[in-house]
């Protein structure tokens, strides 16, 4: 191609990008795709208002390592976003940067440049985790009499007995549970996975099932219009949940709960039971058991017990005793 491409408009590409390099070659998963689409989205609104162009004819060049550098202080300093945000969005303009690259060579220049902005690093916060007092009181606040009441009691007994992450678990339809005591999760990288159920939540199961659509493929949580729960929606019923149940447990006061925390939870409680890491690895979904360790590194209990073991070095006590008599006597005040 003659001229310069880096001239030429991005909208193709960004077509074939998630058309082709997405969709038909990568078969990336619905969260994936949804979560690249949004971020392309807030990058092309950005530099279309900062050049005063449609986002239509915005050109591949436009997207040096200044724009993308100025984007991203952008969600950090106007946007609010974390530092976590902020590397999930870097990383999906990675891949569309990539994906620019194979089709338009000459532009390998810019892409060197965007490909080395680094991720930014930040803290981790101590993990937070339930104990078994504070999930039953929270599973024990909404009023089961009620249909929305029996759907949340039934969610927050899911999330707990699953430890399933809450897109996961929105995304479970009614022939994901067989009646067989297990449920099929439908995870990250569309990796599946059986967990099993208890048998008082598997009774629970059976309760709600015949008050919701028995279709296979209507969602166990459902809304009022019949469509799935959203994030948003289970983060309100458990946050009203919490308020309630704090009053009866008030060590909920100072907890910031969420749908993750029973993830959490229910991996600590595994933990705390002597469950092989690996298992936990295999029930969580995790890719890796090193990424199960970081519960073992949040457990006190467990620190508690190996310190226990061993023994602190011998010294001699040694009194102290002032060398002056006015430092004597100040002492003796």
């Amino acid at each position: 191609m003659k001229g310069d491409v880096t001239k030429n408009g991005i909208a193709k590409l960004v077509q074939s990008f998630f058309c082709e390099r997405l969709l038909a070659q990568q078969n990336a998963s619905p969260q994936t795709v949804s979560s690249y689409r949004d971020t392309v989205r807030l990058l092309l609104k950005f530099v279309s208002a900062r050049l005063n162009r449609q986002p239509t004819d915005i050109a591949i060049g436009d997207l040096d390592a200044p724009m993308i550098l100025s984007f991203l202080d952008d969600l950090e300093n106007k946007r609010g976003n974390s530092e976590r945000t902020r590397n999930t969005r870097l990383a999906a303009i990675r891949a569309l940067v990539k994906h620019i690259a194979l089709h338009e060579p000459t532009f390998l220049p810019h892409a060197g440049r965007l490909l080395a902005i680094p991720m930014k690093r930040w803290d981790r916060p101590a993990l937070v985790f339930l104990s078994a007092q504070e999930v039953e009181a929270i599973t024990a606040t909404p009023d089961a009499s009620t249909w929305s009441g029996q759907r949340d009691q039934m969610l927050f007994v899911m999330l707990y007995n699953t430890g399933a992450r809450v897109s996961e678990l929105l995304g479970v339809q009614l022939g994901d549970v067989p009646g067989g005591g297990v449920v099929r999760l439908h995870g990250k990288g569309r990796k599946e996975r059986i967990v099993p159920l208890w048998k008082t939540t598997v009774a629970q199961l059976r309760a709600w099932c015949r008050r919701i659509d028995t279709n296979a493929t209507s969602p166990l949580f459902p809304n009022r219009m019949g469509q799935p729960m959203t994030r948003s929606g289970v983060e309100y019923r458990l946050r009203v949940a919490v308020q309630k149940a704090a009053v009866h447990c008030p060590s909920l006061k100072h907890k910031a709960v969420s749908p993750h925390t029973f993830r959490h939870t229910t991996a600590m409680h595994l933990l705390q039971a002597n469950v092989d890491i690996t298992t936990i690895a295999l029930w969580l979904g995790h890719e890796s058991p090193a990424t199960t360790h970081t519960y073992i590194e949040a457990d006190l209990a467990m620190k508690e017990a190996a310190i226990s073991k061993l023994k602190g070095p011998r010294s001699r006590t040694v009194r102290y005793r002032a060398s002056d008599a006015v430092l004597a006597f100040l002492e003796g005040l």
